[in-house]
């Protein structure tokens, strides 16, 4: 008996001074694994609706208006309760909730992206070869080219004419529409392929798109192949190949977001990173109920994978001037608005893979099913290029976290010398807001076919629920 209360209080000990990480599955009880279990079909819904950055905005909007978040006018006056959004090119939004002290006490503020590794087409991709049609591809953000061969394709974007006219392109998502694919050599003949570096394995002026082989009418005309897709192409939308100049079209795999695993406690989709943590930060700001004491502020981005460029990313002035704009409707200069708000960098995490354990320290790593992570900073080598959170902000959102609930973890993205990452959190550190990264550990990471656990979902939508309900 004496031996059984001796293990008993050195366990105690144990669970009080140290830092365990908890999986979820064990913890949290049965009822709110099935809220989470339901909350992820909504999830699911929107990557398949969202593919793109422009598909993703559409479906924030739509998801916002039923909210009863109306689009933003500068210099209307808005009340405690307002909820608007500001659309900034089709490509990134903005949402707010106007608190009672409107931003004179700072704004909590949680920042996403919602563009994804693809590829794009080049502004002249069409021709032909070997009596087969492809269009070339400009690989968009950090991917292994290898992965994507040999899969389904679909194509998104927009056609814009130079008459003014914008023409929507969503084509091999149905299962009744052709898919288009990059092709590959076969194993028989690769023996000078396998002798290439891995990151060369399949070049990039090699991932070109298979889209077609009918010549448009028999004969000895070279370029038949071409002319039957550019007819089929100017009788469905009504454009010539110059139309390509002005055509913003991405390759994207052509599956659906599924549930993985015997248990389904898992989700295997493209565009994961990051739209796991967009729609967890969406859902968190449109389902504030009444008037929260602080401004609750969501910004969902554009170029995060090609590092934040542009004016649709958060490399450049948009939130400012979103922020901007509501300083001004308390009269407070933006300066003081930001310098006292708070935000969060909603961005993946590497997930520990056992198959692959030699790029983790693991003691700093991020598990499947233990919940959402905290990361103080990401960058590479010496912390290049990212933010670093203090101590006493750190220490603020844990103490959040752990009032609220939340099951959390804290990582870094890998071992010290081994890569890095970079997320938004340095540009909005950058403009003075206190500044942390949180979200969903991921595995294959980048892939077609990224991997989340269900109960990590929730509990970041959980973490940024929270959030956005803290006062000062």
């Amino acid at each position: 008996m004496a031996k059984e209360t001796e293990n008993k209080k050195i366990k105690e000990l144990k669970e009080k001074l140290f830092f365990e990480k908890k999986n979820a599955c064990k913890t949290m009880s049965g009822a709110e694994i099935k809220k989470a279990d339901t909350f992820c079909e909504g999830y699911k819904a929107f990557l398949d609706a969202g593919k793109t950055e422009r598909e993703a905005c559409f479906e924030t909007v739509k998801i916002a208006k039923k909210a009863g978040f109306s689009e933003f006018v500068p210099g209307e006056k808005y009340s405690a309760g307002a909820r608007v959004y500001a659309d900034n090119r089709g490509k990134a939004v903005m949402l707010a909730v106007i608190g009672k002290n409107g931003v004179k006490n700072g704004a909590n503020i949680i920042a996403a992206h919602i563009d994804s590794p693809r590829m794009d087409m080049k502004q002249n991709p069409l021709y032909e070869d070997g009596g087969l049609a492809y269009l070339k591809t400009h690989y968009y953000g950090g991917i292994k080219k290898y992965q994507w061969t040999a899969v389904p394709l679909a194509l998104h974007g927009v056609i814009a004419k130079s008459d003014g006219g914008v023409i929507a392109v969503k084509i091999g998502e149905d299962g009744k529409e052709p898919a288009f694919c990059v092709t590959d050599l076969l194993p028989h003949l690769a023996d000078a392929q396998y002798k290439r570096p891995a990151n060369q394995l399949i070049k990039g002026e090699e991932l070109n798109i298979l889209i077609g082989s009918r010549p448009f009418k028999s004969g000895g005309d070279s370029d038949g192949a071409k002319l039957g897709i550019m007819k089929i192409l100017n009788d469905k939308y009504g454009i010539t190949e110059r139309d390509f100049v002005s055509a913003e079209l991405e390759a994207v795999p052509a599956f659906k977001a599924r549930d993985v695993g015997f248990d389904r406690s898992l989700i295997g989709s493209y565009g994961q990173d990051d739209r796991v943590c967009a729609y967890t930060a969406l859902k968190a700001i449109t389902e504030i109920g009444g008037v929260p004491e602080t401004t609750a502020v969501c910004a969902l981005a554009d170029k995060e994978e090609i590092g934040s460029y542009g004016n649709t990313g958060l490399g450049s002035r948009m939130l400012e001037y979103f922020m901007n704009d509501l300083a001004d409707l308390d009269n407070i200069p933006l300066r003081r608005a930001l310098s006292a708000s708070k935000c969060l960098s909603a961005d993946v995490s590497a997930g520990f893979d056992p198959t692959f354990p030699d790029v983790s320290e693991k003691q700093n790593a991020a598990y499947m099913n233990c919940g959402a992570v905290l990361s103080k900073f990401f960058g590479s080598r010496g912390k290049a290029g990212t933010n670093d959170a203090s101590a006493e902000y750190t220490a603020e959102i844990r103490r959040m976290l752990e009032e609220n609930g939340v099951i959390w973890q804290t990582a870094e993205l890998g071992k010290v010398d081994a890569g890095g990452a970079g997320t938004v959190a340095l540009f909005i550190s950058g403009i003075g807001v206190d500044t942390i990264d949180m979200g969903v550990p991921v595995l294959s990471m980048h892939s077609p076919f990224e991997i989340t656990a269900k109960t990590d979902i929730y509990m970041a939508y959980k973490a940024f629920a929270a959030f956005y309900a803290r006062n000062g």
